[in-house]
């Protein structure tokens, strides 16, 4: 099998019997190890870049698919072996086997983008054709040294992707939403859409949901503004998140859900399952895309119709985009209080147009003054979101809703994220204030016996 590398697997030693090629490894073992070896030297992370380059290049990619396991870690352990001899790079007997065991891994999974999705900084990957990559760190696009060999290469991690899924993405078509084993989103857009070569969008999935305390320790959100929050939630107060894309929005409901009584039965909808609720008594229904003949849809409206019928305290929508608004705010008018979903959108006043418009596009005959009406009546809170120009992300507003007058819904801001100035680095600083409003709601948190302390509604000073 000499025929799948060049020179440098020539310059190889006899090869050696390790880990890999026995097959003993405790894998959960060797992850533990590899995570220390990259924390302790992180300029291994890119020889590692560097090293799979290389093979991608050396590589006989065709025959790679063909090729037994066994055989595969035999030819990547002596290739591994010579790089690391002739890069004078420092590694022990157990960290080479682990290194090689990691090359493997790559060549059987998605390819260069294996280190990405394991690298616990990165939030987003995207790729711009096989030519570019760029992922998100703390807020931040930064283009990577991830290397695909040409656009057939890439197709074929694509193909990985989606078979894995059971979907199919080809000329006639050409766009796919897949989910990844761990959870993370994953869209995709090949020619002839896609003009100058395929395009892929990986939303990964956070291993463990960010808790509010954590929220407040990066400056997302102030104390004060978490207890009125907590209360709400608790008081079975419904609300909705609004924002942009990479906001927080959901990032926000996995943590507002945790305040949610255990002894409540939430159902969760979602396009692609994401939330991270605590609680043990939850039913997560998930849609389901046409298959190739165009049948077999599920959407979001069925899910919500049918969640109706199971029995839930609460239902909380990942995200709210269609006509499955309309019967959310049923839902949420029928005994359904303190139900919880995302909308995307750039202002609260954007966010419940969005809503009157989705309500539209369930095809009723309601007038529009009929549509705000259920609205006002359904939400009492809707929170804004907003990744600032610096990569951080804040809750920019909490907003109650009181009530409409004529047909206009009547809004009152509780708590303003104010920006004061901009750093030489970049950094947005700003102050949490409070309007000096004392929500209406507070009559009804009275009633399940919450009290808030009035110093968190002062608006004389910073909270």
């Amino acid at each position: 099998m000499s025929f799948l590398f060049g020179t440098a697997q020539r310059a190889a030693s006899e090869p050696r019997r390790t880990a890999v090629a026995d097959n003993n490894t405790n894998n959960t073992e060797s992850e533990v190890v590899y995570k220390d070896l990259i924390e302790r030297r992180p300029a291994l992370l890119d020889e590692k870049l560097k090293l799979h380059a290389r093979i991608i290049d050396e590589f006989n990619l065709t025959v790679l698919e063909k090729l037994p396991r066994e055989e595969l870690v035999k030819q990547v352990t002596a290739y591994v072996a010579a790089y690391v001899r002739a890069e004078k790079i420092s590694l022990n007997q157990r960290e080479l086997d682990i290194f090689s065991e990691e090359i493997v891994a790559e060549m059987t999974g998605y390819g260069p983008i294996e280190p990405l999705l394991k690298d616990p900084t990165v939030t987003d990957i995207l790729i711009n054709t096989h030519r570019l990559c760029f992922v998100e760190r703390f807020g931040k696009l930064q283009e990577t040294k991830v290397h695909f060999k040409d656009e057939a290469h890439l197709l074929r991690i694509i193909g990985k992707i989606v078979a894995g899924v059971g979907r199919r993405i080809d000329e006639s078509s050409p766009m796919v939403d897949a989910r990844l084993p761990d959870g993370s989103r994953v869209n995709v857009a090949i020619k002839p859409i896609a003009i100058d070569g395929p395009l892929v969008s990986i939303r990964k999935f956070a291993e463990r949901a960010l808790s509010m305390e954590r929220l407040v320790e990066v400056g997302t959100i102030r104390p004060p503004i978490v207890d009125v929050l907590k209360a709400a939630v608790r008081g079975r107060i419904s609300l909705i998140i609004s924002g942009g894309t990479g906001s927080g929005k959901t990032t926000m409901l996995n943590a507002l859900s945790s305040y949610i009584p255990a002894d409540e039965r939430l159902i969760t909808i979602e396009d692609a399952a994401e939330l991270q609720l605590q609680q043990i008594h939850v039913g997560r229904l998930e849609t389901r895309p046409p298959n190739a003949e165009g049948r077999g849809e599920i959407r979001q409206r069925e899910l919500v119709k049918n969640a109706l019928r199971m029995r839930p305290d609460r239902i909380i929508i990942g995200e709210c985009r269609g006509e499955e608004a309309f019967d959310m705010l049923q839902a949420m008018n029928t005994g359904h209080e303190g139900s919880m979903t995302t909308v995307h959108a750039n202002s609260p006043r954007d966010a419940l147009r969005r809503l009157e418009q989705m309500v539209m596009m369930a095809g009723m005959t309601s007038t529009v003054g009929s549509i705000r009406g259920q609205i006002a009546s359904a939400i009492t809170i809707v929170m804004q979101l907003q990744r600032l120009p610096d990569g951080k992300r804040r809750v920019v507003s909490v907003s109650e809703i009181t009530g409409t007058e004529g047909e206009e819904i009547q809004t009152q801001d509780i708590y303003r994220f104010v920006k004061e100035h901009t750093d030489e680095g970049g950094n947005v600083h700003g102050s949490f204030r409070a309007t000096g409003v004392r929500p209406n709601f507070l009559r009804e948190l009275k009633a399940y016996g919450i009290d808030l302390p009035m110093s968190h509604f002062d608006s004389s000073r910073p909270l």
